[in-house]
């Protein structure tokens, strides 16, 4: 039922989609964000004659076949996910662009479910929210185990990501707050609970802008990386958690001896594992999960680090007796 819905709404979508980028002559997420907007009002804008009566009379009738507040959160952003899959190759996205496959969105979710209390209220910053697939991912896993709201802020530096985000939520009527801005500069949102990030990996080029933080290079321009990983870091609450996709290779870089040494300061390195890497083109594209917590409230180090390789997701039974360890390393270190 729910891929069918899925397919359902992604067909209505894609049809819209096309419809516009032809009348409007503009991309395929230009068409997709305006698609988005069109079926939350229920109807088409028209500026400038475009599109024209006969393009408008199709549409309104593609819209006139959904009924969002039918649809569950998930089969929406599953059928925009679809979309924005096909707005790849259509558009040629740029890779650091592309969305947080949701394979790792889901084992985020798995890993910051055994990290918190049940009836902890969770709030959820997403430090590279771009599309906002890996935020909304978390979210719609964690919230039918939740007895209150989970309040979900995300931050970027990119305004055509972030009117897909905004676009995407609206629909799923997540509770989001969204800011446009670069994350290295100071946040504006409350002290969260939950910080997460598929970080996005090269150099900061603004070397003045970067003096304050533990993790900038010793020489030349920093990794943005550890950056973002420390700004988000230093807005969590005491005791909050971390959960960050990083290159593999974080710890033997250059710069690896100055992350450590922030982390030592400001939180516990609890976990490093490594994604399948079949997920990967190849060696030098792999990532992990790095996890860590903030000193304070009742936080400590686990007598323990969580360390390994997540096994391929086709192999369900070497996955199962992954994650049997990962509870049994919870239950033996972790404090909720």
């Amino acid at each position: 039922m729910a891929q069918s819905a899925t397919e359902t709404l992604f067909k209505v979508l894609d049809q819209s989609v096309t419809i516009l980028m032809q009348q409007l002559s503009v991309s395929y997420v230009d068409a997709l964000i305006e698609t988005g907007d069109n079926l939350l009002s229920q109807s088409v804008q028209i500026e400038a004659g475009k599109p024209d009566a006969t393009s408008a009379a199709k549409l309104q009738a593609l819209y006139a076949t959904v009924d969002l507040s039918q649809l569950d959160a998930e089969t929406i952003r599953r059928a925009i996910q679809l979309a924005l899959l096909k707005a790849i190759h259509s558009d040629r996205v740029d890779p650091n662009h592309q969305m947080t496959p949701d394979s790792i969105g889901l084992l985020t979710a798995y890993l910051i479910a055994k990290l918190v209390g049940p009836d902890d209220q969770l709030s959820i910053l997403d430090i590279a929210v771009g599309t906002g697939n890996l935020l909304t991912t978390v979210i719609n896993q964690l919230q039918p185990t939740r007895q209150t709201a989970i309040q979900g802020y995300g931050v970027d530096n990119d305004d055509n990501q972030l009117a897909i985000a905004a676009m995407s939520m609206e629909m799923q009527q997540s509770k989001v707050e969204l800011f446009h801005q670069d994350a290295i500069d100071p946040l504006v949102m409350p002290k969260t609970t939950i910080a997460i990030g598929d970080l996005p990996v090269g150099y900061y080029p603004l070397d003045e802008r970067v003096q304050a933080f533990k993790t900038k290079a010793t020489n030349g321009h920093s990794y943005t990386h550890h950056l973002m990983m420390e700004r988000a870091m230093d807005q969590l609450a005491p005791g909050g958690w971390g959960v960050f996709l990083v290159p593999t290779n974080i710890f033997q870089s250059q710069e690896a001896q100055g992350l450590l040494q922030w982390m030592s300061s400001a939180a516990y390195l609890q976990g490093l594992l490594n994604l399948p890497a079949n997920l990967f083109l190849d060696e030098k594209s792999q990532k992990s999960v790095v996890v860590l917590q903030k000193r304070g409230d009742h936080a400590k180090q686990a007598g323990k680090v969580l360390l390994g390789e997540f096994p391929s997701f086709e192999d369900t039974r070497a996955f199962e007796a992954f994650t049997a360890q990962i509870d049994t390393w919870v239950g033996q270190n972790i404090t909720r």
